[in-house]
């Protein structure tokens, strides 16, 4: 079972950006594996992750165990700080970990992260959904279960920034809010990539005329992304398709990702959705 999932997309080659999966810690249920008895053995949906991971029955411990990266998720925080550490060892430095609001705060990093203090972790520190850097080897992550992730950089490599992109930071202008701040500090750019990582799908996100108002209200575009379903009301509604159209206006003219659905995809991801008392994922991105 793969313990991350990497962005295939049209980033240079310098730019890393991936997602991590459930399992590849020590988090037990409801925060382990979906092989730890925490959640069923349920196949992944179309477009689930797959880089070649072991069967169920040759996984380590810590295969089998969960990857649950977000102090607020209930945890034991022994077990979420000893799996930030297991995280560490594949990257250049320390993230940036921000205090999610969903908002459309972005905050700007010019230097890697000293690992937080016990009272840092547990306190808000970092308050903002979206967070860039113009600097190599600066982590910058956001985590998520259901919400979006966005990664984006531009064509030069040499700027990068990420997204936590639940429906109401989304309905906030997050996504534009970012792209601002990137543009301003690199306005000279041949072009802007984006990456829609593991989220919530289409099929799954049923909502009601409230969240619908909040998009609709101010970008009447976006209508065409609810689809009604029988029960009055209630709709269908694709993050994913919103936000590449966001994207689209804010700039950004190569887009990719949005092929998964966290809710569906049990074996690999975490999913507040779906089991309520859950884990985190981080989706990290950094230049070498």
């Amino acid at each position: 079972m793969p313990s991350r999932v990497r962005a295939d997309w049209a980033a240079p080659a310098h730019i890393h950006a991936l997602t991590t999966c459930r399992a590849g810690g020590v988090s037990r249920a409801p925060y382990g594996s979906a092989s730890d008895g925490s959640a069923s053995d349920g196949s992944a949906s179309d477009g689930s992750a797959s880089d070649g991971g072991a069967s169920d029955g040759g996984a380590s411990p810590a295969q089998r165990s969960g990857l649950n990266l977000g102090y607020t998720s209930g945890d034991d925080p022994d077990r979420v700080r000893e799996n930030r550490q297991i995280l560490r060892r594949v990257l250049p430095a320390e993230p940036h970990w921000l205090h999610q609001v969903h908002g459309r705060e972005v905050l700007e990093f010019d230097s890697a992260s000293p690992p937080l203090t016990v009272t840092q972790q547990r306190s808000p520190v970092n308050v903002a959904d979206a967070a860039i850097t113009m600097q190599a080897s600066v982590v910058l992550c956001v985590l998520s279960a259901d919400c979006l992730p966005i990664f984006m950089c531009n064509r030069e490599g040499d700027a990068i920034g990420i997204c936590h992109a639940g429906w109401r930071g989304l309905a906030a202008g997050v996504i534009e809010a970012s792209a601002l701040k990137l543009q301003q500090r690199r306005p000279a750019s041949a072009g802007w990539i984006a990456h829609l990582g593991p989220a919530i799908g289409a099929a799954a996100f049923e909502v009601g005329d409230d969240v619908r108002s909040a998009f609709c209200d101010l970008h009447a575009a976006d209508a065409q992304y609810f689809v009604p379903t029988t029960e009055a009301g209630k709709y269908l509604a694709d993050l994913y398709k919103i936000a590449s159209r966001r994207l689209h206006a804010a700039g950004f003219q190569t887009i990719s990702g949005g092929a998964y659905c966290t809710v569906r995809d049990e074996q690999h991801f975490y999913s507040y959705r779906r089991d309520r008392q859950t884990g985190r994922m981080a989706s990290l991105i950094w230049i070498q």
